[in-house]
């Protein structure tokens, strides 16, 4: 509820009584409250129910008692302050005149029909261009372009995770040394001091290497910005696009020619993927496509490097969707703490780094975005926080699902907070063009030891049960969209569990069409 905005000449303080039953009984609160109410009553109500000890089965009660007597002690304020007005004005201590031109004033200033033309801002300039261009012949040059950037940021970060590497193997056989000379001539106090030394040191490259990569991306996103935008303004000078899609080509990757490179190669790996059409819906029925795929779930992120025809095509196709109707999303597990420092938070905020984002702002700053309003978030219940990409492999959306150890044990159910946080997922997949989206079916990234075949299939069941239930609840937030669902289970998962899972979807959707099986090399 927002804050009421009454303003009477001056604050009063009313009693607000509240009478309520506890068991055998008769009890009364009474709050003093300051009038106007600039609160949010919302917080106030959950303020007296903790400091009061109100039972829970009279938690709506109080809270509708509460709004009444704010809203009529409210507008009874502002009639006594109408009543005054209006005295003032009949004994003329107020110049007619001078009250008519603010209100003159006030209801141009706030009437839509006499306000100015909100001028169109950068982003939504550069977006429009791009969606232009991107569905033109020009599609290809832009590729190549942003190839060429991506090219660059990888050699880039190649080097500097070589010169990290270096420094670490000599602080490393520094290191040793004076563990051998550990109680002859070097103290424990010795050995503090290198590894602090060795710690200030690696801060410095870090920092260092950190403030050359966000200046060269905030160069190239300058310039590639302006480079769409001259683009798009001579191809409306000229009709033959043949000569500029010829002023960019690809860069040969470099990157396959460092004897290091190896580690940083993102090669594709045998995928199992199993595909399925269902229909879903109490009398008019929508088709949904559902699909379980055995990978890593930065896969769907990650640009290969090798340059293959399918990394092209997809990121073709990321790039063709980015402005419309038809968006993906992920959704990743994670922590509740907002930053990127560990797990698979670090691992995917390194991949979002290794390619410029030309049409959103870095991952860092959303999450600074996402930190400034977590509190009140959290006061909300809310179970995820979203970041926006244009520069991953498969990605638009990544929904970032906060989830705890409980998720690793079998005992969750149906309204677990993972769960429930799925539902508010897909629910935001209704209402912002979100069509596509992939689900970790076992609610975790990776495999452990109490994660046995038993434990699998339960979990399993209950997504998928849950998931169709939400499924079916989509119609009454889209009005019946076909929408893609992918269940993703970890790379790990043996291809017995696998089909056991496969052959697990359809009896719970009720599938009837033929399933496709395919495998991805």
């Amino acid at each position: 509820m927002k804050k009421n905005k009454g303003k009477p000449g001056s604050t009063a303080e009313k009693e607000f009584v509240f009478e309520f039953r506890a068991g055998k009984h008769n009890c009364v609160l009474k709050v003093p409250l300051k009038f106007p109410v600039q609160e949010n009553i919302s917080d106030l109500h959950g303020r007296l129910m903790l400091l009061h000890k109100i039972p829970c089965y009279i938690e709506n009660e109080l809270k509708t008692s509460l709004s009444n007597f704010i809203e009529n002690e409210t507008i009874l304020d502002f009639d006594r302050e109408a009543e005054l007005a209006l005295q003032r004005l009949t004994t003329g201590d107020v110049d007619v005149n001078q009250l008519t031109n603010a209100w003159t004033r006030s209801y141009v200033e706030t009437t839509l029909e006499h306000a100015r033309p909100e001028e169109p801002s950068w982003d939504e300039d550069f977006a429009d261009v791009y969606h232009e261009l991107i569905h033109s012949p020009a599609s290809d040059t832009l590729l190549n372009l942003e190839h060429n950037y991506f090219v660059s940021i990888s050699e880039l970060i190649s080097e500097r995770d070589m010169e990290i590497k270096k420094l670490q193997e000599r602080q490393a056989a520094e290191m040793d040394k004076v563990m051998h000379e550990l109680g002859n001539t070097l103290s424990d106090q010795d050995v503090n001091t290198v590894a602090s030394q060795h710690f200030d040191a690696q801060q410095v490259l870090e920092n260092k290497w950190a403030s050359e990569l966000k200046q060269v991306t905030g160069i190239q996103k300058q310039e590639y910005q302006e480079w769409v935008i001259k683009l798009h303004q001579d191809l409306q000078k000229s009709n033959n696009s043949s000569k500029i899609n010829e002023e960019i080509k690809v860069q040969p990757n470099q990157l396959s020619e460092l004897a290091d490179s190896g580690a940083r190669m993102f090669e594709e790996q045998p995928q199992l993927e199993e595909s399925f059409t269902i229909h879903l819906g109490a009398q008019l029925k929508t088709m949904h496509n559902l699909r379980l795929v055995r990978a890593d779930v930065l896969d769907f992120c990650k640009h290969r490097r090798h340059g293959s025809s399918g990394a092209k095509l997809r990121r073709l196709q990321t790039a063709l969707s980015l402005y419309s109707s038809s968006l993906c999303g992920l959704v990743l597990l994670v922590d509740n703490r907002v930053n990127s420092y560990s797990g698979i938070k670090r691992d995917f905020a390194t991949v979002a780094k290794e390619c410029t984002d030309f049409h959103f702002p870095c991952l860092e700053e959303q999450l600074e975005e996402v930190q400034q309003v977590v509190l009140y978030a959290r006061t909300l219940g809310c179970e995820f926080y979203i970041s926006r990409h244009s520069n991953l492999s498969e990605v638009h959306v990544v929904f970032h699902l906060c989830v705890d150890d409980n998720v690793r044990s079998g005992n969750i159910t149906a309204r677990d907070p993972a769960i429930m946080g799925l539902r508010n997922i897909l629910k935001v997949c209704c209402t912002h063009d979100i069509t596509t989206v992939t689900v970790p079916l076992l609610l975790v990234h990776d495999m452990s030891e109490e994660m046995t075949i038993p434990w699998c299939l339960k979990r399993a069941e209950l997504v998928f049960k849950c998931v169709k239930g939400f499924m079916m609840e989509m119609a009454s937030w889209d009005g019946g969209i076909s929408r893609t669902v992918q269940f993703l289970v970890p790379k790990s998962i043996s291809e017995e569990m696998f089909y056991q899972l496969s052959n697990m979807l359809p009896q719970i959707f009720r599938v009837s069409s033929t399933l496709t099986l395919t495998s991805k090399h």
